[in-house]
């Protein structure tokens, strides 16, 4: 399964928030044997967002977005997601009565705050999805996530943006493997070993240098067994350590 990573967020790309989501992502889908294949950081911009999704939900088996949904002036992500698909924005009923109890909830907690900024929320400007999505209710937050075929849209939030995947995990899946070895030598003298490994195993390898701990060295395959036998035939040629 080869899926594609797309977070949104003029504040990402400023270096403003760090991009934890990407990370968090790339991470759970490669445990779950996914391939992903692209991670991209746009700003909030409407047509980039639809031109990036509308070419990706063709390229790759699910395209992952996260960040720039809500009711305020720049979240145009729904927007965008809409445009992709040709599909006007619509209230689930559900969806609408979630966002109502979340922003009573919010009022009845902070009195005080509320009453010093005024909280009047255009509670449909925050439910509104594309027609025909699945909506991802969202139990951390706000505003809500949804499905649209291969298209999953998530809040760039990361604790919501993490407990509405957790949603649809099971919804990912793949046969890749990998295995990491790590190492004290200095990359330049793995260059003949790792160029043989590539020419005799069906595997991908990569090599990552660093100056604080030991090096490491990934092999990742569709078969467990082969990726196995790569990683015992590096053993044998370079010296590899337990303790990274």
């Amino acid at each position: 399964m080869d899926v594609a990573i797309l977070t949104v967020g003029d504040e990402v790309l400023a270096g403003d928030t760090e991009n934890t989501n990407a990370t968090w992502l790339a991470r759970r889908l490669t445990d779950a044997g996914v391939t992903v294949t692209r991670i991209l950081t746009v700003p909030d911009d409407r047509d980039v967002i639809r031109e990036t999704v509308d070419e990706w939900r063709s390229t790759f088996d699910a395209v992952v977005v996260t960040g720039g949904l809500g009711g305020t002036h720049d979240d145009v992500t729904v927007d965008a997601i809409a445009d992709a698909f040709d599909r006007d924005l619509v209230v689930d009923p559900t969806v609408r009565e979630d966002v109502v109890e979340t922003v009573a909830a919010y009022r009845d907690r902070n009195p005080d705050l509320v009453e010093a900024h005024d909280l009047d929320l255009d509670v449909d400007a925050w439910a509104a999805l594309p027609a025909g999505s699945r909506p991802l209710v969202n139990p951390e937050g706000l505003c809500p996530g949804c499905v649209v075929e291969n298209v999953y849209v998530f809040p760039g939030v990361p604790a919501e943006m993490q407990a509405l995947f957790d949603l649809v995990a099971g919804e990912f899946g793949g046969d890749a493997v990998s295995t990491t070895l790590y190492t004290p030598q200095p990359e330049g003298s793995m260059v003949e070993d790792i160029a043989g490994l590539r020419e005799r195993f069906d595997v991908t390898v990569g090599s990552y240098p660093s100056t604080e701990t030991r090096n490491r060295i990934k092999l990742t395959g569709t078969d467990a067994a082969e990726v196995a036998r790569a990683a015992d035939w590096l053993r044998e040629r370079i010296d590899i350590v337990d303790d990274p």
